[in-house]
């Protein structure tokens, strides 16, 4: 492949090959290279040429954004956003609950409202049943880290909420393929993590975690923001404690 950019920014600065190796102090077969082999330059050749020429050194050799292709595969993986969790469709989450295959990870201090309104322990006995792995990871009550989102968000029942969120998972703890543990760590984001999709919920100080923005995110090849938030909860795992049956 020839670079016909580069051939072309120099015909428009009434460059020759020669002239160009003699501004740049090289051989003019490495000019020559650079246009018949498509061969990229070292980063202060690339410069200097590109200075010279009066061009983005990406437009004269594209292929140095490559690195651009995980962030196109990464923004692909992003399905959608919500300003709040209340505005996610109840029909979302049961419909990626049902897909999960292979596993189910979810980290929260409480996530009530995933047991109160979406029967998430019905889910997981069902999901079980069918030899999904099934983590979850909760809040310990009792933790600071629990205690200070209390007071950061005004909502004091936080600690209380995590332990009946325990309570209502406690009859599944001795399932097969469930693994419940708790935690002590600042919550950062809540992750719901169902196959290759995910939703991710975040946090900001001052603001409950329903009023959060939530994006949903499809695991796509070559991405990112799916396994950066899969490898943040399997960080937080490796701290947890087996929740006592």
């Amino acid at each position: 492949m020839t670079n016909e950019r580069l051939r072309g920014a120099m015909a428009a600065k009434n460059l020759t090959k020669h002239a160009l190796a003699e501004r740049l102090d090289v051989n003019t077969k490495t000019i020559e290279r650079w246009i018949t082999q498509d061969r990229c330059p070292h980063p202060p050749l690339r410069l200097e040429t590109a200075r010279i020429l009066g061009c983005d050194e990406t437009y004269l050799w594209p292929e140095l954004l490559a690195g651009t292709r995980s962030t196109t595969a990464s923004l692909s993986e992003i399905v959608q956003i919500w300003p709040t969790r209340p505005e996610v469709p109840q029909e979302v989450w049961r419909a990626i609950m049902q897909q999960a295959t292979e596993h189910i990870d979810v980290l929260v201090y409480a996530g009530g409202f995933l047991v109160e309104s979406l029967d998430f322990v019905n889910v997981v006995r069902a999901k079980a049943a069918e030899g999904v792995q099934i983590r979850v990871l909760l809040g310990e009550s009792d933790a600071p880290e629990v205690a200070a989102r209390a007071r950061e968000e005004g909502l004091p029942s936080l600690p209380q909420r995590c332990q009946s969120t325990l309570e209502y998972l406690r009859d599944t703890i001795n399932l097969p393929m469930v693994n419940i543990q708790t935690h002590r760590t600042t919550l950062y984001n809540s992750i719901y993590r169902f196959g290759d999709s995910m939703l991710v919920n975040t946090h900001s100080y001052g603001a409950y975690a329903a009023k959060s923005p939530v994006q949903h995110l499809q695991k796509v090849p070559g991405g990112r923001l799916f396994d950066y938030y899969l490898e943040s909860f399997e960080a937080v795992w490796k701290t947890g404690r087996p929740a006592l049956s």
